[in-house]
């Protein structure tokens, strides 16, 4: 055990992206090779439609990046270390803002950008008052899911550390490409839409997840590392392209359409971030927060004013 833990504590990084994999990989093999899959085995049935998700999906993903984080956390910094992971995990005050620009933006950057694609106005339809009402319990459902899931790992444990060791560009490089690499044996699912699927999805979609990643990294430094401002994101994506954009765009419905826009979209974000931040991504903002005193109320009671 001592061994086991020398070699987490030297390599922390290396540990939990190991164990993540593993973790999802191995339990999604029912999944993938069950009838929403392969169908090599008949012995893991799954029902067809949004409960794969569920069933299929989640399990692994809840026990990978999130277990793996966990687990290394304690193994490396014990229960300090854990003390501090989930602290970040409820750092809700950063302010409304945030929020209701994210809940605003993401709709309506995804639809915006979806109008650059071929065939778009076909059938255009706007979406009804049942769909737009469904929005929000959809980004709580999907905040709860898939958010809840993933970034406890992937943002809150790798990326302050992938900063720490090769700066934020090229730290959430290698995240956004971990982060798409993940999800490859999904696309043997329905989930990817095999058996339609070609090397063009997965491959594009391990190359959104890039620039994604440079948009969600300046959001968890800029908001002071406030994960669930991260988890919204991630949750308003989702619900964007699960619930309102199907809707609005009927003609538009192969996989590839979604990974072209989220591209599109989040290349352009994270050419103006990394202009407008000099590649620092809100990196200083970050440290500074994370170091920044407890405010002094002096001995009379008043509130010294800048």
């Amino acid at each position: 055990m001592e061994t086991v833990r020398s070699l987490v504590r030297g390599h922390p990084l290396v540990a939990f992206f190991a164990l993540a994999f593993s973790l999802s990989w191995i339990a999604w093999i029912p999944y993938i090779l069950g009838d929403a899959g392969l169908d090599v085995d008949p012995g893991f049935p799954f029902p067809e439609g949004p409960t794969d998700q569920l069933t299929g999906v989640l399990p692994g993903a809840y026990i990978g990046p999130l277990g793996a984080a966990f687990v290394v956390t304690s193994l490396v910094e014990g229960r300090a270390g854990l003390r501090h992971w989930a602290k970040r995990l409820v750092r809700w005050r950063v302010g409304w803002k945030w929020y209701v620009a994210i809940v605003l933006l993401v709709p309506g950057t995804i639809l915006a950008t979806t109008f650059l694609l071929p065939g778009a106005t076909d059938g255009l339809t706007a979406p009804s008052w049942t769909i737009i009402a469904a929005f929000i319990p959809m980004l709580i459902a999907q905040f709860l899911t898939t958010a809840t899931a993933e970034e406890p790992g992937w943002r809150d444990f790798a990326l302050p550390r992938l900063q720490d060791k090769f700066g934020p560009v090229l730290g959430t490089t290698v995240l956004g490409l971990l982060w798409g690499t993940w999800h490859l044996p999904l696309f043997a699912t329905e989930w990817g839409g095999y058996p339609d699927v070609t090397w063009a999805e997965p491959t594009l979609f391990v190359v959104a997840c890039v620039p994604l990643s440079f948009v969600m990294t300046w959001i968890f430094n800029k908001t002071g590392e406030s994960l669930p401002t991260v988890m919204v994101f991630h949750a308003a994506i989702n619900s964007t392209f699960s619930l309102v954009w199907p809707a609005i765009f009927p003609k538009l419905g192969e996989f590839s359409d979604t990974l072209a826009v989220t591209l599109i979209a989040a290349g352009g974000a994270t050419a103006v971030l990394l202009v407008l931040t000099r590649g620092d991504l809100g990196l200083r903002t970050a440290r500074h927060e994370e170091v920044l005193p407890e405010p002094q109320v002096p001995a009379d009671g008043s509130v010294p004013t800048f």
